[in-house]
């Protein structure tokens, strides 16, 4: 697959652009996909103080999906071994930023699968945020090409990469997610009043704070010891 030709257009608009366009896209490539992470916390946090299990389900697993998603892009981009066009294109614009060493290859771009996996995940865990992470997911994708660093097809590959396994990902776990969620709370709603060891006690504490307390709005029991009441 040769996209040189488009390469060659984008860095050459990249080139000539205005310092001010220049600079604010090397700031979104290197720092945009902190944004992300920012909205799967955001969406997280909204979602333990639900009662519903499956929404805190998806948040759960909007992060997991975005990491399985960078684990399966690196291991395709290490059997290609595709060159940065940021050495090879001749007659190309200048990169905006660093050109990646020898050996960080170029097929597929991590940042387009990320943002491609974390916008489709997020959109599953709260539909409304599809008309913000998609676009966002785009922009982070072309501005790999923009300062210099991959190939079109890196970008567009790498979304679709890490779209398609968000979706396999959060349609595969989302049920049995749920159900984790909801033996959780229960646990902890069980565990009141009971006498429970230090790590028995620490591991429904963690528990709770990741799921939250569930529609009963019932924080972290207190744990206490009650004669007679032993949990085995």
């Amino acid at each position: 697959m040769d996209t040189s030709g488009p390469y060659r257009t984008v860095t050459g608009l990249a080139d000539s652009a205005p310092v001010w366009m220049q600079r604010t896209f090397e700031l979104w490539t290197g720092y945009g996909l902190w944004l992300f992470g920012v909205l799967l916390a955001a969406v997280w946090w909204r979602a333990r103080s639900r009662g519903d299990a499956r929404a805190v389900a998806l948040a759960l697993l909007a992060p997991a999906a975005t990491a399985v998603a960078y684990a399966a892009s690196e291991a395709v981009k290490s059997t290609v071994e595709e060159e940065r066009p940021c050495r090879t294109v001749a007659g190309a614009a200048a990169p905006l930023v660093g050109c990646p060493p020898p050996g960080d290859w170029s097929f597929p771009s991590n940042h387009a699968a990320i943002a491609g996996a974390a916008a489709v995940a997020l959109a599953m865990a709260v539909r409304r945020l599809a008309p913000l992470v998609v676009p966002l997911a785009l922009l982070m994708a072309f501005s790999r090409v923009f300062v210099g660093v991959h190939y079109p097809h890196d970008v567009a590959l790498g979304l679709l990469l890490g779209g398609s396994v968000a979706v396999l990902v959060v349609l595969a776990l989302t049920g049995p997610a749920a159900s984790g969620v909801r033996a959780v709370r229960a646990g902890g709603i069980r565990a009141s009043g009971i006498r429970a060891g230090g790590l028995r006690a620490g591991g429904i504490r963690a528990g709770i704070r990741l799921t939250g307390p569930g529609p009963g709005g019932e924080s972290f029991p207190e744990v206490r010891n009650v004669s007679g009441c032993r949990m085995p």
